[in-house]
């Protein structure tokens, strides 16, 4: 009902805030999807966990992925969020 799709999602925000200076809301992670899509695209685990979460909090920020120019950035700002972060395992 969220989504303009029926498809299974791994991840689903739900932004509370319209400030620009503020961000707030819910980010709802599928750890089905999550470890399907890993074996799926030959991810570890904490690897496809880490690209869902920063997924869902870029959308928080405001970004989109409905157009091919979103779904690029959307997929270039995981990457960033990905080598950023520590790994889970240490």
């Amino acid at each position: 009902d969220y989504l303009d799709h029926d498809t299974l999602t791994d991840v689903i925000t739900f932004p509370y805030s319209e400030a620009s200076d503020a961000i707030e809301g819910d980010i709802f992670i599928s750890i089905d999807r999550i470890r399907e899509n890993a074996q799926k695209f030959g991810a570890a685990f904490d690897v496809e966990l880490r690209r869902v979460m920063a997924h869902g909090a870029l959308h928080l920020c405001g970004y989109l992925d409905k157009t091919p120019e979103e779904k690029t950035l959307m997929s270039a700002k995981e990457d960033e969020a990905i080598r950023l972060w520590p790994k889970m395992s240490d």
